[in-house]
């Protein structure tokens, strides 16, 4: 499953409104529009999952993981 196009499709998981979240409340004018930044984000909550699963043996949970 691809989950950069599952996002696009309006699919977020808990990972992902965390750091859009973020992102409004401390990204100042820049956070204002997370539509700008989504790639980004996908970069960085892939690679988070991505550690967790690298340093744990395990797969993200589905409730945190689409």
């Amino acid at each position: 499953m691809n989950t950069s196009t599952n996002n696009q499709a309006g699919n977020k998981d808990y990972l992902d409104k965390a750091v859009e979240s973020a992102e409004k409340k401390y990204g100042g004018s820049m956070g204002q529009n997370v539509q700008k930044s989504r790639g980004m984000n996908e970069k960085i909550t892939d690679g988070a999952r991505n550690m967790f699963e690298k340093a744990t043996g395990k797969k993200v949970p589905d409730k945190f993981s689409n």
